[in-house]
């Protein structure tokens, strides 16, 4: 057994699972109380009138598969926003443990850990250093308290990628004191292979992948915990029943095989690209005072008016992402890798705003 599900919750280590409906597919079904009949319009091979399957098995496999693990080391659930409420829910007791986040970082961290009552622990990422992780900082900020350090790699909103031997060695300290989530929802756009090859040797990190990104399936919901066993088992207590929708999963198994990958990888060539061509005219741009590196399918930019910039893609009808809530972002802009037509629509903006000739 994983020594590490000594720091979950205990009532969680003794929580009977919900029980839901199984079936076999031979039988019809009078055992889950739905409704007999198909609405009008329902077009899914399963039936939306059915429960999906529990836990979606065919699902879990591709997903395994994609990724390169054991069907037994993922669990799925509603994007990786689940799997991050899903640890916090089983590792935090309410007023007693803790999570460290490295701001700046993606919010949702600290949204899910301050739901569950846990207190947050911020270790800034290093600035001056493209925003790299400060590890001898995290250890130092280090308690009994804590049991979850989550990172973002390549990180949200800085798209800079966590140092590999940085991310072994923080396995190696905290082994048997927190578990180490990575989230690497922009991992594609990396040309980095992921750190999920790890998790049989650390049985504290857990992995966090999603199909939002790189697989274009944002509006599917659909992200994956990677870890060892007994760890997924645990969530898979946490987990609601019937979590992903029927619809879901065909979308997921008919856009995800072997012969439909490649467009995938095309898009996602063009997309690097296009953040290289991007990166290269923003920081021309008079407007613009920083242009940091980017392993990620967006850039983050230090503005001389982030305002400016701001209403200069909304004039050409662009949104992209204030920053400067973030800690140690003033003036600081995210903006996503679009269509070539769209990324030139910005730099013609940004040009053709007063104020932009030099």
């Amino acid at each position: 057994m994983n020594k590490h599900l000594a720091l979950a919750r205990p009532d969680i280590l003794t929580l009977k699972p919900y029980e839901h409906a199984v079936w076999d597919p031979a039988f019809e079904r009078m055992h889950a109380n739905e409704n007999p009949w198909r609405t009008n319009g329902d077009t899914s091979s399963a039936g939306l009138n059915r429960y999906p399957e529990c836990p979606p098995f065919e699902l879990i496999k591709r997903l395994a598969s994609l990724y390169g693990v054991t069907p037994d080391r993922l669990t799925v659930g509603r994007g990786s926003d689940e799997g991050i409420d899903l640890l916090c829910r089983a590792f935090c007791r309410a007023g007693q443990d803790s999570v460290i986040v490295c701001p700046p970082t993606f919010g949702f961290y600290k949204v899910a850990a301050k739901v569950q009552g846990a207190n947050v622990i911020e270790v800034p990422l290093i600035k001056e250093r493209n925003f790299a992780l400060d590890r001898a900082a995290v250890l130092a900020a280090w308690n009994p308290s804590v049991k979850l350090l989550f990172l973002c790699s390549p990180g949200n909103p800085t798209g800079t990628l966590l140092d590999a031997n940085d991310l072994q060695a923080l396995c190696a300290d905290l082994d048997g004191k927190s578990i180490v989530v990575v989230d690497e929802a922009y991992i594609e756009f990396a040309g980095r292979e992921s750190f999920s090859n790890l998790v049989d040797r650390f049985t504290n990190l857990v992995v966090l992948r999603t199909l939002s990104k790189a697989y274009a399936l944002a509006g599917a919901r659909v992200g994956s915990v990677i870890a060892d066993r007994d760890i997924i088992e645990l969530l898979n207590r946490v987990l609601p029943p019937y979590a992903i929708p029927t619809s879901t999963v065909e979308t997921v198994l008919g856009t995800t095989d072997a012969s439909t990958r490649s467009q995938f990888d095309d898009r996602v060539a063009i997309l690097l690209t296009e953040r290289s061509k991007l990166t290269v005219q923003l920081a021309k741009s008079p407007l613009i005072k920083r242009v940091w590196p980017s392993d990620a399918n967006f850039i983050l930019v230090e503005c001389v008016d982030a305002e400016a910039v701001l209403n200069a893609a909304k004039s050409v009808r662009l949104v992209i992402r204030d920053q400067r809530s973030q800690p140690q972002l003033n003036n600081c802009l995210r903006i996503s890798v679009g269509t070539p037509e769209q990324n030139a629509r910005l730099i013609n903006a940004l040009s053709n705003t007063k104020g932009a000739a030099a």
